[in-house]
C-alpha cells in the first residue's frame, strides 16, 4: 500500500468515526437485491412502509438516520416523486422542509388549489445518498419494487417527476429533460408529467415561467 492509499484510508476512516458519534449506525456490506418481485411485497401500504423502514438492500442503510416512505393521501389523484431524500429531509424526518420544500407545498396549495394532504409525496430512493453523490443505480434498483408498489396502490390518475433524476429513475429515459418536461407521457395507468425540481426553480427563478405553463397542464388534467 504506498502512501497516497494510506492517507485515503486514514480519511474514510476518520469520517466514518465522525459519522458514527453524531448517531448514523452501520451494518456490514450486503448484496443489493435488484430483482425483488412486486407480488412479494405486500398489498398493504402500511405494510411496505415498516419493509421500507426495516430495508437493508443497499449501502445507503449504512449512513441514513432513517427512510422515508412518502406522505399523504393513500387514495390520492396526484402523486409527486422526488429523486431521493435530501439532507434538510433526512435530518428533521420531515416531508416540505427546506425552500425547495416550502416552494412545493406553494404550488401545491396556490396554482393546484389542493392541501398537502390530499396529495402523495414520495421519493424514488427512500435514503438520503452518502455525502453529495447521486444514488448508484444498484441502489435505485433496489428500491424500484417500493415505488413501483406504492404506484399500483395508491393508483394516481397522475404523477409528476420531479426533476431529471426523478423521471429518469422512473422511465429509464435518459434523453434530454426539456424535451418532456410538461409533456403529458402515459404511464401504465397513469401519465407522467415531468416538471423541475422547486429547488431547480430557487436557483434559477427564471424558469418559474415554465413552470407555471406545467402546473397549469398538471391542473386541467385534475379537472
Amino acid at each position: 500500500m504506498n502512501a497516497v492509499d494510506s492517507f485515503q484510508n486514514l480519511a474514510l476512516l476518520e469520517n466514518l468515526y465522525r459519522l458514527k458519534s453524531l448517531g448514523y449506525s452501520f451494518v456490514d456490506p450486503i448484496t443489493p437485491n435488484l430483482q425483488t418481485p412486486l407480488n412479494s411485497l405486500p398489498d398493504s401500504l402500511g405494510e411496505i412502509n415498516q419493509n421500507i423502514a426495516q430495508c437493508f438492500l443497499c449501502d445507503l442503510s449504512k449512513s441514513r438516520r432513517q427512510s422515508m416512505s412518502g406522505y399523504g393521501n393513500i387514495k390520492a389523484q396526484l402523486m409527486f416523486v422526488d429523486a431521493y431524500v435530501s439532507a434538510a429531509e433526512d435530518e428533521s424526518s420531515e416531508y416540505y422542509v427546506g425552500r425547495s420544500g416550502v416552494m412545493l407545498r406553494d404550488m401545491i396549495e396556490k396554482v393546484l388549489n389542493l392541501k398537502i394532504e390530499e396529495v402523495f409525496f414520495t421519493h424514488a430512493v427512500k435514503c438520503k445518498p452518502f455525502g453529495f453523490q447521486n444514488p448508484s443505480p444498484s441502489e435505485c434498483s433496489s428500491c424500484a419494487p417500493f415505488l413501483s408498489k406504492q404506484i399500483e396502490l395508491i393508483k394516481p390518475r397522475i404523477i409528476i417527476p420531479l426533476g431529471a433524476d426523478a423521471y429518469r429513475i422512473l422511465s429509464g429515459d435518459h434523453g434530454d429533460f426539456e424535451r418532456v418536461r410538461g409533456e403529458i407521457i402515459p404511464y401504465g395507468d397513469s401519465q407522467l408529467i415531468p416538471m423541475h425540481h422547486p429547488l431547480y426553480l430557487v436557483r434559477n427563478p427564471s424558469c418559474k415561467k415554465e413552470a407555471m405553463r406545467d402546473l397549469q397542464t398538471i391542473k386541467s388534467q385534475l379537472l
